[in-house]
């Protein structure tokens, strides 16, 4: 009777310590790192971690000396600023174009800024501020081409690239040229290699980012020049997030009004002679 007696009470105090720790378990996941918020994070650590592409001349490029430049860096740059993080404060991860859903679900990021198109299945998985910026897909061959004019004239043979997770190829493929040849390959250079080595012969993704390549290639590879559809550049985030997606907003919308946003594109992207567009308006809300 004693002995039955002591497990019964042991189990009443097992039971009541196991629903004090489910109680005292939901209230510290409410505050934890992994239910903070971008805006939160950046105001109480003075820290960040965005994913940029890191071979995207004019857009998002590590130099041979480990910098970061191009015009995604410098908007992912501003933005941390008018949330509260210095530049000194941010770590820069790769975001390789099949990877950003990935970094942003797993926490690996706070925010992309990596020219992610917005798009509906996209949206079912991460949140985009923006845009904050608007091109058009065309083509890139090599300086002696002149058959190639536009996604129609990918007849025959002919060979194109493009990279994995990105849509710009089956695009092509579906729309204009259904017995073009793919090549897909990891990263944005290793299709300039092949363009320029003549294994394949052209390369399709973003305008702004094809023209930071001709002009990396003086002499070697120049842009068709005539855009197909229109990609909105958003920053990525978290799903549902909707106090950074506010701020995000806020922070492109400054960047626009006061210069900066004109001024980095000159720099990393006008010599190559790109026009610079119009300030598009902010769509996600």
């Amino acid at each position: 009777m004693r002995l039955s007696r002591v497990l019964r009470v042991s189990a009443v105090v097992v039971a009541a310590g196991l629903a004090l720790a489910a109680c005292g378990g939901g209230s510290s996941t409410s505050g934890s790192s992994g239910s903070t918020n971008v805006v939160s994070k950046a105001k109480n650590d003075k820290k960040l971690t965005i994913g940029i592409k890191f071979d995207q001349p004019g857009l998002g490029l590590k130099t041979a000396d480990g910098k970061y430049v191009g015009f995604d860096v410098d908007v992912a740059t501003y933005i941390a600023k008018q949330l509260g993080v210095d530049a000194s404060g941010i770590t820069w991860k790769e975001a390789q174009s099949a990877q950003r859903e990935d970094l942003i679900k797993k926490g690996d990021v706070d925010f992309i800024v990596a020219s992610y198109s917005i798009t509906d299945a996209r949206k079912k998985v991460v949140s985009f501020a923006g845009p904050y910026f608007v091109a058009a897909q065309d083509l890139l061959v090599r300086q002696d081409n002149t058959d190639i004019t536009g996604p129609e004239s990918l007849t025959g043979n002919k060979k194109l690239c493009s990279v994995k997770g990105s849509t710009p190829a089956q695009n092509i493929q579906k729309k204009y040229a259904q017995k073009v040849q793919l090549l897909e390959r990891a990263k944005y250079t290793d299709c300039v290699t092949s363009l320029l080595s003549g294994e394949v012969d052209a390369m399709t993704t973003d305008n702004v980012i094809l023209a930071g390549y001709a002009a990396q290639y003086p002499g070697k590879l120049k842009l068709v020049g005539k855009g197909f559809t229109t990609e909105n550049y958003g920053v990525g985030f978290k799903l549902g997030d909707t106090e950074t997606q506010t701020a995000i907003n806020a922070a492109i919308t400054k960047m626009e009004s006061d210069g900066s946003w004109e001024a980095s594109l000159k720099t990393n992207v006008g010599p190559s002679g790109f026009t610079i567009p119009a300030v598009p308006a902010i769509t996600e809300k």
